[in-house]
């Protein structure tokens, strides 16, 4: 069980390049002196911005997940005295070490094992990685009832449903709303929507994320990913998971009681906040963000999605109620989706029919190991890059 009084809290950041991870490590390296001990930082190959960040939190330890980046890693580290490490195996045995906190901020399912690994391990784990229990939930579940980890969610929208969660009395929420901005294709027609390229896709409104994140919110399937996200985290039935669109982006989430009470949590659009919700967590620090000004912002807007414009929703819903290796299969075949659409290799509409067209070479079948979800994810690739060479879209 996590010590939830130590401090200093020892904290391990995996994906410390990332944007979750920059923004983890901006709260760290402003909080006051022996507030936060940072035990390890991992990325995948940014040998020269792990250790720039290495240095400016004072970490006793940088591993690379790719190998061939440990010497410059090394150099880069040269008289600093942290360890450098390397390789899969590094990756692992940084995330198994008994801290207190560790970010999961990995993007896609490359963090699935890392993140099972650090639950294991026990401590609070702050869920950024919303692949993570999309395609590997019920097991990261069981290990954390195992461990006695702490799960928090650390995206906005289900760190606003944590906070305004009456987690003592599960029987009295009628319903969870998830809040979408809508991207910067809210009001577009479907007839424009076919011209979209990926520099208009990474023009986010109101949010500043990494660029997979950011096309999965103009397409919605950020929003589609988060309903199974929330139906792993939260004691309500899919059924009674809704999303709403809300341009403005202050409300973040919402949760309805028995009562008739809609609870909101607000705030402005920015990370600091919800990580450091989970950094600081059950108390709470200070963020330097911009505070949300109710008056100067006039006016909130709320309006149902588009599931014709924006169909990924309604595949990630669907996905859910299959369950079985279904949700890991719709992830599998979105990120590749992504992946071809970033590299003008696919147009912005193939990517839901990708998506759908992959799904419907797989059953519902159950995966029961992370080997048996890793299969099926790497499957699921395989299928929805050869069906990418020959997709036409309607």
């Amino acid at each position: 069980m996590a010590d939830l009084t130590r401090r200093p809290r020892r904290v391990n950041v995996l994906g410390a390049t990332g944007s979750i991870g920059r923004s983890t490590l901006d709260l760290i390296a402003e909080a006051p002196p022996g507030q936060f001990e940072v035990e390890a930082l991992v990325a995948n190959g940014n040998a020269l911005a792990l250790a720039e960040a290495a240095r400016r939190v004072r970490a006793k330890r940088c591993v690379v997940a790719d190998a061939s980046a440990w010497p410059a890693l090394k150099e880069a580290l040269a008289g600093s005295g942290i360890v450098a490490e390397a390789g899969p195996e590094a990756v692992l045995d940084a995330a198994a070490a008994p801290v207190d906190w560790t970010m999961a901020g990995i993007v896609g399912a490359a963090g699935l094992r890392a993140t099972l690994t650090a639950v294991e391990a026990g401590g609070i784990v702050a869920i950024a990685n919303k692949e993570t229990l999309v395609c590997a939930g019920p097991l990261i579940l069981a290990a954390a009832q195992r461990s006695g980890a702490v799960l928090l969610p650390a995206d906005s929208e289900h760190n606003a449903i944590f906070q305004a969660l009456d987690r003592t009395a599960p029987g009295t929420v009628e319903r969870i709303v998830l809040t979408a901005s809508g991207g910067p294709f809210r009001t577009w027609p479907l007839e424009r929507m076919r011209t979209i390229r990926p520099e208009d896709a990474l023009r986010h409104p109101v949010w500043r994320m990494g660029a997979k994140v950011t096309i999965d919110s103009a397409t919605m399937m950020n929003k589609g990913l988060e309903v199974i996200e929330a139906a792993r985290l939260f004691p309500v039935p899919p059924e009674r998971i809704d999303v709403l669109v809300h341009p403005e982006a202050a409300v973040h989430g919402l949760v309805q009681y028995v009562d008739g009470s809609l609870l909101a949590q607000m705030g402005p659009p920015d990370m600091h906040v919800p990580i450091a919700h989970t950094l600081a967590w059950p108390e709470r620090m200070a963020v330097p963000a911009r505070r949300l000004d109710l008056a100067r912002l006039g006016r909130l807007t709320f309006e149902p999605p588009d599931l014709e414009r924006f169909p990924c929703l309604r595949l990630a819903r669907a996905a859910l109620a299959a369950g079985g290796i279904t949700p890991t299969v719709l992830n599998a075949a979105n990120e590749v989706a992504v992946e071809l659409f970033l590299a003008d290799r696919l147009p912005f509409l193939g990517i839901p029919a990708l998506v759908e067209t992959t799904l419907e070479r797989f059953a519902a079948a159950s995966a029961d190991t992370l080997d048996e979800v890793l299969a099926a994810d790497g499957e699921a690739r395989e299928v929805a890059r050869d069906l990418a060479r020959h997709l036409v879209v309607a």
